[in-house]
């Protein structure tokens, strides 16, 4: 899974990425910093596989794994070019989904690419130059589609009619992901591989003197949270420079330093689990002697494909999951004794996985 951290220059973008990271990207304050993007995998925050490590004295813990890539700063002309438009948007197109860093504070130190502090002009002179992009790779099959219509085939009439429905709303200013498809339409428009399709985290980058506010009294960032829902996206508040500060810390100071602010977690673990929600993904466990690792799948999965993100051997020659959920698994304290109480169910090929299941895959190739 890999995220896009993008945003207008000096909004805090590559400070976020360095707290994801602890990567080091250079944040400096000036345009075009970040120009190749800077990559960093982070592991998503699961109590669940320290607390089954524990119980079977694992030598190894291998948590979900989240790769966020740090984006060169987009500016108004991008996709024509302008700054490094032309990278930023073959980059973007890689991502799976968008972490669009938004500036909701005033610093007259941190100098603004508009000389101003306005997300919502921010947020729309990236979200026109995305909207631009898609408009001419869409218009091109557009035309292709209605000069195949001349066949009589009247797949190319249904074609010709989504597409137009997708140009009419990039026309209007509105990102594809603000429109409602079937199912059969949302495989179609899946495969077109448009940038606004992609899902949306509104990273509302606030002050450190606003932190511990309730968002509705920070002015800036309600004016991000109602423009996100108008195109069925999320926002989540978080302050960039803090975040940063923390990574650096120890765990245990981490926790200290939490506990000053009033919260019970960083804002990157909010980010990170946030990411995991919008692009539908759960976490399936397995656990022994050797290693307790959690396993990255989508919603709606069932057995047989789940076992093959192990292996494709698992996939092939699968019988059937020995399944226990996670919370029975910690009341029941071991396996044995959680299979002793038939509470370990045997599930076969159309089992739909949920979060949390304990497996054990039987196979035979």
């Amino acid at each position: 899974m890999k995220l896009g951290v993008v945003g207008l220059p000096n909004v805090g973008k590559s400070t976020l990425f360095n707290a994801i990271t602890h990567a080091g990207a250079q944040a400096a304050n000036f345009p075009f910093c970040t120009i190749e993007p800077n990559v960093g995998i982070v592991a998503v925050p699961d109590e669940r596989i320290d607390n089954l490590g524990r119980l079977n004295k694992s030598k190894k813990i291998t948590p979900a794994t989240i790769e966020f890539v740090d984006i060169a700063g987009l500016v108004k002309g991008a996709s024509k070019g302008e700054g490094l438009g032309n990278k930023f948007l073959s980059h973007i197109r890689e991502v799976d989904a968008i972490v669009h860093v938004v500036r909701c504070f005033n610093d007259e130190n941190v100098v603004h690419v508009s000389d101003s502090v306005d997300p919502i002009r921010d947020i729309e002179t990236i979200n026109l130059e995305l909207i631009l992009s898609d408009l001419e790779s869409i218009t091109r099959r557009y035309d292709k589609a209605v000069n195949m219509i001349k066949t009589g085939d009247k797949k190319y009439q249904i074609e010709a009619a989504l597409l137009k429905r997708i140009i009419d709303a990039l026309e209007n200013e509105k990102p594809v992901r603000s429109i409602s498809f079937t199912e059969e339409e949302q495989k179609y428009v899946d495969g077109l591989f448009l940038i606004t399709s992609k899902p949306v985290i509104y990273a509302a980058n606030i002050a450190e003197s606003d932190m511990g506010k309730d968002d509705s009294e920070i002015e800036l960032v309600t004016l991000v949270k109602n423009y996100a829902k108008t195109e069925n996206a999320e926002t989540l508040v978080i302050c960039a420079k803090t975040e940063e500060e923390i990574s650096m810390l120890e765990p245990e100071e981490q926790e200290m330093f939490l506990t000053e602010l009033g919260l019970t977690e960083s804002g990157l673990n909010r980010l990170v689990k946030a990411s995991y929600r919008l692009l539908g993904l759960i976490s399936y466990l397995t656990t022994g002697e050797d290693e307790t690792r959690a396993w990255t799948i989508k919603v709606g999965t069932k057995a047989p494909q789940a076992a093959g993100k192990i292996h494709t051997d698992f996939e092939r020659g699968f019988i059937r999951a020995e399944v226990v959920n996670y919370e029975t698994l910690i009341e029941c304290g071991t396996y044995v004794k959680a299979k002793e109480l038939g509470k370990v169910r045997s599930e076969g090929k159309e089992y739909v996985m949920k979060d949390g299941d304990v497996v054990l895959f039987r196979f035979n190739v």
